[in-house]
């Protein structure tokens, strides 16, 4: 029953130390760099390989398999000696990764990983257990229950990150020339609906055989919903007047207008985050022009 308990342990130390190396990316990157490692693409794929290895190894002794005790105890000792190394090139104190960003590199993480090599090393010496079907079963639940959980823990991780890649990737914004559609600044009339506050208005462009007008039908009807914004939507068949005295030069476009009708903002949009875009440049400008 212990070599039982003592594999899952082994285990359960290998996946989640697999799970920690993904929760933050600074910490990761600092981590690599206190090992020599520079540079995205080669961090990335020692990271892949890094986790793959510890998942794999911490299934493998979870199943019991001997060689993956023995490769785990290795692996163990080969971090020891890196950690040695980058202490003694001045770099002690700094993250090193092995469990999340808190590891810290230094003495008591060699002695550490000397005493998890010494612990992987001795689980083949460990007697095994003569359990019945249903304590095998129970054991095989609760190591399924672990992994689960650890499992959860690295998807977590990995969303938190895909999250923090995709707020450090500025949104485009949309294509606003100065020769295409109404002068910026001009006067153009074209009704909205009265607004409570009178804040901004927009008119969106769009054709009926255009596809990408139609896929961007639900973010318009989006913003739409915003009870503070006109927005009106212009055909190019049955508004093909508004269309010439505004010089659109094709769909999907928009243009925010100040309550008077002043052209704050334009540009062509093919995403939510784009329409988006002319609504907060045209905020940007009329904050410009009321600080005036």
């Amino acid at each position: 029953m212990h070599s039982v308990l003592a594999r899952g342990a082994g285990a359960l130390v290998l996946i989640a130390s697999a799970g920690m190396k993904l929760r933050d990316p600074r910490a990761r990157s600092e981590a690599f760099a206190a090992f020599g490692l520079e540079g995205e693409r080669l961090q990335r794929t020692a990271l892949g390989v890094l986790v793959a290895v510890e998942l794999a190894l911490g299934g493998a002794i979870a199943a019991g398999l001997a060689v993956a005790s023995y490769a785990a105890a290795l692996m163990m000792l080969g971090f020891g000696g890196e950690l040695v190394v980058a202490i003694s090139r001045g770099r002690a104190g700094e993250p090193c990764g092995c469990f999340g960003p808190r590891s810290r590199v230094g003495w008591p993480a060699v002695l550490r990983n000397i005493v998890l090599a010494a612990f992987y090393a001795a689980l083949p010496s460990l007697p095994e257990p003569h359990l019945s079907a249903t304590g095998w079963l129970a054991i095989g639940l609760g190591v399924t229950f672990a992994a689960l959980c650890a499992l959860g823990v690295a998807v977590l991780a990995l969303a938190r990150e895909v999250g923090a890649l995709r707020l450090a990737v500025a949104p485009q914004a949309a294509l606003e020339i100065e020769d295409e559609g109404p002068p910026l600044g001009s006067h153009v009339p074209v009704t909205f609906d009265a607004q409570p506050d009178g804040r901004m208005s927009l008119a969106v462009f769009m054709s009926e055989n255009c596809p990408v007008c139609s896929a961007l039908e639900p973010s318009i009807a989006f913003v739409a919903r915003d009870p503070f914004l006109a927005v009106r939507v212009f055909d190019e068949r049955r508004d093909a007047e508004v269309w010439r005295a505004l010089g659109v030069p094709g769909s999907p476009y928009a243009v925010a207008f100040e309550p008077d009708g002043t052209v704050l903002a334009k540009g062509t949009f093919n995403s939510l985050g784009q329409l988006e875009s002319v609504l907060a440049t045209g905020e940007r400008r009329r904050g410009a022009l009321v600080d005036a």
